[in-house]
Parts: structure tokens; C-alpha cells; sequence
């Protein structure tokens, strides 16, 4: 049967009238891969459905948060439960608190905790806080990690802005941009010389402790514990930025992966099982500088919000069940073996690598460890690669700077047909252009 986009054809039009480029965040857009995007209809477990009937074993998964997969039953049976009693309040509530617990119970160094709408905001609060406590206003980011679209932090940004061509945002001004140092991922040195330049300037360095925005990159051996020895020894904060790994990595994040303890640490919509939600923690003494326990001005109408507490706690609950994450991890484990061992059939340029619920996949020969090694990837074949996964029913990011997603709801028999249609896939890609090789 063809693969039928034209509803979607049809309404991607006409957002582009009233949308600016017809969508409300820039890699839905499907700029750097080509085609359509389909407009989803709904989801359940492990699958989407368009408004054109095609079915797709979804590994996006909203970009990470549905980790327990679409429309859980116990999830939604809490959230029509709550929507009765109401959606939005402005006041406290004892929601917030069970869920506040709750996020500190998963990790040890978190001794408070606010909670915001979107890991945008979280961020953004961080670093204020951050400049707040040390009286300090630079902040070191990392090439091509994504910390949301705040002024201080859209600087050499990856994520969509690596696919856009637009890694220093119009708009952002020069005054502001000039007080984040950019620097290599991966490169210890690279951060000991800023701090010989700057260290009494430096208010703390912003990282995400695994790369999820110019897709999966892992942390060398040694490198988050090198980032944590030079901020303690030179006064200045470690903010662990979990909005993609919080929960992915492991329930504990990656700090508990990794055993690190930073100062700081930030959260996007994954601990609100999917709902829009976001939150930032860390030492007492530093968060009790947030109005209006102290001077440092953060506020937000929705912020702590029934529906999203409810979801977030309903989906601790199923991940704390015994054998979640190690089911997950044999999932994802699974998916990236079985395309490893594809790609090394068809003696393909290709690196997959994987941890906990997160995987990734650059079509590159050399080992991808910072930006400029994320570069070397053959975009053009990704792009056309993913067009042939798409049509034969399977769901990735629309880019190949982003990383995929796994959800308890997959099975082994998806998978199995993962790694089966990847086969075939590979071949049309490589069919409709030689592969070339450096």
C-alpha cells in the first residue's frame, strides 16, 4: 500500500499560513531530513497514528518524556482523576509537595527543589541563580549542547539550532552573549585554561552530563569528575542540565549513573510523565536564595500544577517498580546491537551507542566525542535514511543530532522488526547515492 501523507500535506500548509513555518518548535518542521511531517492523530503504548491512517512504532516519544510510552492507562486513569478536582489553582497545594519529595527522593543532591513549566525555564533560573549566589556573571557551556532558547544560553547551541545553521540565535544580544564561554565538549583542558583566564568571573559551568542535542554523545572516562574537581576549586557551580536525562539515564539521572554530586541541577518535562513541567534544585543554601526565601526573583502562575504533579508522580511510582530499568535498558541495548550488526553487514560508515533508555546514531567512521566530531556525520544520509524508516512505519528524531528513545511499552518483537526494516532501509538510502567515505 503507498504511503499516503496527503492530510497531512494538506495541513502543514495551511500552518504554514498562521505558524511561522508552520510549526511551534523548528526540528518538527522536517528541514533537515526533507518531506512532510505527519501530523499525528494520537498515540498508545509504543505507537502514533497520523491523520492519514499510517501507523508508526514511535521512538521520539515527544522527545523523550513518555518513557512508560503513549496514553498509559494508570497515568491517564490519575489524570482524568485529577482534571475533576481541577486543572490550575495559583496556590499551594499538597501535590507539590508529594512530587517535590519525590524528585528529591531519586537524587541525593537535591536539598530543595522549584518547580517551573518547561526546561527552558529551568535553566534559565539556574543560571540566574548561579550569578546570584557567586556574584559572578560568566557561565561556561559546552559546543553544541542545548540548554533551552534563554539569551545567555542559545550560543553555539545544538539541537535544532546545529540542523538550522543558526547556532548564535538574531536577536540575542552581544552583551549578554558575551558572558558564556563556549568550549569543546569533552576537553578538560579546554576548561582548565578558561578558568585560568576568567576563574574569579566564572559563576559555573552548564552541562549536560551525557549529550542528547547534537545527538548522543557520551562522557569520557573521568571527564564529569574533572568538571566537579575545577568548579570546587575555583568557587563556582556545577549545574547538571537532566532535562533529557533525567529518568532516561536512570532514575537517578546521570549524576547517579556516574555518582557526581553538582551543585545545581535542572529537569525539563520527563518528570511530569509528558505534561509540560519543568524544575531546578540542588544545595539548600543556595536555593533558599529564590523568592521569596531570598532576593533572587523566579515566579510562574502554572508552575507545580495539578495534572503535571499528578502525571509525574504516577510515573515515578511505575518506573521505582522492581525490574523497570533493567527491562528498559535490555530494550534499547537490544535496538542498538541488532542495528550495529546491520550497518557492520553492509559495511557501512556508522557509530550506535546507548545508555540506559537513550541511543543514538551518527553515520560517521571516526569515534564522535564533541561537536566538530558530531560534524563529520553524513547528514544527507541520515536524511534519507530516515525517510525510508518513516515509510516503512517507524518513528525518529528528524534529525541527526538528536537521540532516540525507549519506552517500557516497546517490545522485543518491535524491536526485532526495528532492526529488520533498518536492513532494508539501509540499502534504499545507500541505493540512491554512493556512501562517501573521508
Amino acid at each position: 500500500m503507498p504511503f499516503d501523507q496527503s492530510k497531512s500535506s494538506a495541513l502543514f500548509a495551511a500552518s504554514r499560513e498562521v505558524i511561522p513555518g508552520g510549526v511551534n518548535s523548528p526540528v518538527r518542521a522536517f528541514r533537515s531530513v526533507g518531506g512532510t511531517p505527519p501530523f499525528i492523530a494520537r498515540g498508545e503504548g509504543a505507537r502514533v497514528y497520523d491523520v492519514d491512517g499510517n501507523s508508526y512504532i514511535d521512538y521520539l516519544l515527544s522527545w523523550g518524556p513518555l518513557i512508560l510510552g503513549h496514553a498509559h492507562p494508570e497515568v491517564t486513569e490519575a489524570l482524568i482523576d485529577a482534571t475533576r478536582r481541577g486543572t490550575s489553582f495559583g496556590t499551594p497545594t499538597e501535590l507539590e509537595l508529594e512530587m517535590t519529595r519525590a524528585v528529591m527522593n531519586c537524587l541525593p543532591s537535591l536539598e530543595m527543589v522549584r518547580m517551573v513549566n518547561s526546561g527552558t525555564e529551568a535553566t534559565m533560573s539556574a543560571i540566574r541563580l548561579a550569578r546570584a549566589y557567586t556574584r559572578r556573571n560568566r557561565i561556561i557551556k559546552f559546543i553544541g549542547c542545548y540548554h533551552g532558547h534563554a539569551d545567555s544560553l542559545l550560543v553555539k547551541a545544538g539541537s535544532g539550532a546545529m540542523d538550522m545553521g543558526v547556532p548564535d540565535s538574531p536577536g540575542v544580544p552581544a552583551n549578554i552573549a558575551g558572558n558564556t564561554l563556549s568550549l569543546p565538549y569533552n576537553n578538560l583542558d579546554a576548561v582548565a585554561e578558561a578558568f585560568r583566564l576568567y576563574g574569579e568571573e566564572i559563576a559555573g559551568i552548564i552541562v549536560e552530563p551525557v549529550v542528547g542535542n547534537m545527538g548522543l554523545v557520551l562522557p569520557k572516562p573521568g571527564y564529569l569528575e574533572g568538571l566537579r574537581r575545577i568548579t570546587a576549586e575555583n568557587g563556582a557551580l556545577l549545574i547538571f542540565d537532566e532535562v533529557m536525562t533525567g529518568w532516561r539515564v536512570a532514575l537517578g539521572g546521570a549524576q547517579g549513573y556516574f555518582g557526581i554530586d553538582p551543585d545545581l541541577t535542572t529537569f525539563g518535562k520527563v518528570i511530569g510523565g509528558g505534561l509540560p513541567v519543568g524544575a531546578y534544585g540542588g544545595k539548600r543554601k543556595i536555593m533558599e536564595l529564590i523568592a521569596p526565601a531570598g532576593p533572587v526573583y523566579q515566579a510562574g502562575t502554572l508552575s507545580g500544577n495539578p495534572l503535571a504533579m499528578t502525571c509525574g508522580l504516577k510515573t515515578i511510582e511505575i518506573l521505582s517498580r522492581p525490574g523497570a530499568y533493567e527491562r528498559l535498558n535490555s530494550l534499547t541495548e537490544r535496538l542498538v546491537n541488532g542495528v550495529n550488526s546491520v550497518m557492520g553487514e553492509l559495511d557501512l560508515p556508522y557509530r550506535a551507542r546507548s545508555i540506559g533508555a537513550m541511543f543514538g546514531l551518527f553515520f560517521t567512521e571516526g569515534e564522535v566525542v564533541d561537536y566538530d566530531t558530531a560534524c563529520t556525520a553524513d547528514t544527507k544520509l541520515y536524511s534519507r535514511y530516515f525517510q525510508a524508516m518513516l515509510r516503512r512505519g517507524f518513528y525518529f528524531a528528524p534529525s541527526q543530532f538528536e537521540a532516540g528513545f525507549m519506552s517500557l511499552a516497546h517490545t522485543d518483537a518491535d524491536i526485532d522488526a526495528t532492526v529488520a526494516a533498518a536492513r532494508d532501509a539501509i540499502r534504499e538510502a545507500r541505493e540512491v547515492a554512493p556512501i562517501a567515505r573521508p
